[in-house]
């Protein structure tokens, strides 16, 4: 088998975590450089966003992974939508704001016309939450020579990815910040730690395993490795680098020693890990209130800019892994090579 960083192209076996309203191309650039594996989330990004990123990073000569959702995308259902909005119509009287009913800026599934447009550029590494898209559609991505990575929460499910197509399985536990990638179950209770399933996996699958989730330092990448991992994913441990786009609240509160993190679907209708704010106390982590996945987000858009322009961070998904404000001040580089055991 050939070593985790051929299979990527790239010289360190560490992995910039994609995320969504915290980056754009500049922080998966700065990782690629770096000589990481930089990545760019693209399940909110329009088809020209996502050419003009594409476009970027075809002038450079290191990889960068390319990160869509796998999610069966139903219509948004008025029922839930009206529940939604009558829940959080005492918050938008009291910051004065008018409620709207909107169904822009939700995260797609890739599809056929997004393979379209990645077969003009080739990428050489594309990865997937929520499972795989459809065979049709992998097999095209495969055979421009891309290396697929996935997200498992469960042996069974890196099994399934093993079976189905992927290349690489990213374990990961219970402590990763963001959207958890389980797609075999919704059940929570099965949901392992990063040290448990990578070590599950490492023995089920011939694949190479990346572990996600809780890692904060060059100690945990060894302890990782060691138990069979054969690279490491980070997202909270970029979050405060200048290349992130961070909002300035979420800076704050991932520097709040002893904030208290827990598993949420309010803010997009599926479980996700972040720091817990007054939404979350409010109406409790898990709800039955939000519309299912992805309607959530639009109702609170624009609260979360009301609250944002107040210093408050209220309505604002506060995403973040069992390892938070680790790195403060320092530039993507820097992270990416500490991690890595280079500096």
């Amino acid at each position: 088998m050939p070593s985790i960083t051929s299979l990527l192209g790239v010289d360190l076996p560490v992995i910039q975590a994609p995320m969504a309203g915290a980056q754009d191309e500049a922080l998966a650039i700065a990782v690629a450089k770096a000589g990481g594996l930089g990545s760019m989330p693209c399940a909110l990004l329009d088809a020209a966003r996502l050419e003009a990123a594409l476009q970027r990073f075809a002038a450079l000569d290191v990889p960068i992974n390319l990160n869509f959702f796998c999610h069966e995308m139903a219509e948004p259902d008025p029922v839930e939508v009206a529940r939604w909005r009558e829940a959080l119509l005492p918050y938008y009287r009291e910051l004065g704001i008018e409620t709207e009913l909107s169904t822009t800026g939700a995260r797609r599934p890739i599809d056929a016309s997004t393979v379209d447009l990645l077969a003009r550029f080739r990428p050489r590494v594309v990865s997937f939450h929520f499972g795989l898209p459809e065979s049709h559609l992998l097999a095209r991505i495969k055979n421009w020579g891309a290396t697929v990575l996935a997200s498992a929460t469960t042996v069974d499910e890196g099994l399934w990815l093993e079976r189905h197509g992927a290349d690489v399985v990213i374990a990961q536990g219970i402590e990763a910040g963001g959207h958890r990638g389980h797609f075999l179950s919704d059940d929570l209770t099965s949901q392992a730690t990063t040290v448990e399933l990578v070590s599950a996996l490492s023995q089920a699958l011939r694949l190479p395993v990346v572990a996600a989730g809780g890692i904060g330092s060059r100690a945990d990448v060894e302890a990782l490795l060691k138990i069979g991992a054969s690279a490491v994913q980070m997202g909270t441990a970029y979050l405060l680098c200048p290349e992130a786009t961070t909002t300035l609240v979420h800076r704050k509160a991932l520097q709040q020693p002893g904030r208290p993190a827990a598993i949420t679907n309010l803010f997009s209708g599926r479980p996700a890990r972040g720091l817990v704010n007054r939404l979350m106390r409010d109406l409790g982590a898990m709800s039955p209130l939000p519309p299912r996945f992805p309607w959530a987000s639009q109702a609170l858009a624009p609260l979360r800019a009301a609250a944002e322009a107040r210093g408050l961070d209220d309505f604002t998904p506060l995403w973040s892994g069992g390892k938070r404000g680790t790195f403060p001040g320092s530039d993507a580089a820097r992270v990416t090579r500490v991690l890595a055991g280079q500096a």
